[in-house]
């Protein structure tokens, strides 16, 4: 069935590598951050670096969007408030993330797992990443995947990678598959 899935229009499989975990801290570098409180996001600029546990995020520029805080009574705090020492804040560790786009050249490598693409997508709320551009390479070992779109489900580390009009493909190296 293999031979089936090379050419197919699009490939499942199960990226382990790619699960995310929240209790692991989160570590960024970046050669320049620029915090727009009132806007609800952060713009992280240059080499930036995002490391967890065993996944690490490359690209050259990302922004972390995040909600604003509730107040008392459940409502988002008005944009033009003054911020208080309660307010959510990326700078102070406590912003819930919404979503984060990473753009310029996006490299994400989780121990054999390496993903490639030109820009991508984290839907904290859905718990998916994808990864578009005019060549996404997947690679696992010596298997490599070529398609446009990779989306993984971060809690189960099930990925998809679609052709968008082409085709997938699909070079397996035979002395990578498990031996019975």
């Amino acid at each position: 069935m293999i031979a089936g899935a090379a050419f197919a229009q699009a490939t499942t499989s199960q990226m382990d590598g790619l699960k995310l975990d929240k209790n692991e801290p989160i570590q960024i570098e970046s050669d320049k951050l620029e915090i727009h409180d009132q806007e609800h996001k952060a713009d992280f600029t240059g080499n930036v670096k995002v490391v967890q546990g065993k996944t690490t995020l490359q690209a050259g520029h990302m922004t972390v969007f995040y909600k604003p805080k509730a107040n008392a009574d459940g409502q988002a705090t008005d944009a033009n408030a003054k911020p208080d020492a309660g307010a959510a804040s990326i700078s102070s560790g406590n912003a819930d993330i919404d979503h984060i786009v990473v753009t310029d050249k996006v490299f994400l490598s989780s121990g054999t797992q390496t993903a490639t693409a030109d820009n991508g997508a984290f839907d904290m709320a859905a718990q998916t990443f994808i990864l578009k551009g005019d060549k996404v390479v997947l690679s696992d070992g010596p298997n490599v995947f070529t398609g446009c779109q990779l989306t993984v489900h971060m809690q189960t580390g099930q990925a998809q990678l679609d052709s968008c009009g082409g085709r997938v493909q699909i070079q397996l190296d035979p002395k990578s598959q498990k031996k019975n």
